[in-house]
């Protein structure tokens, strides 16, 4: 169970990976539109090429 004195190691684990975690997921997102967008043209271009 957790007391009064875990709550400044909560704090500090949120600010030490919170924000970093935000930062990744936010730019996995972005990039999955990206490869999504790059994939449909490989395939656009190679059924070009049949």
């Amino acid at each position: 169970m957790m007391n009064a004195t875990d709550f400044p190691l909560w704090v500090s684990l949120l600010g030490n990976f919170g924000f970093p975690i935000a930062i990744t997921i936010y730019l996995f997102l972005r990039f999955e539109k990206k490869f999504e967008k790059l994939e449909n043209v490989i395939l656009d271009l190679s059924k070009g090429k049949e």
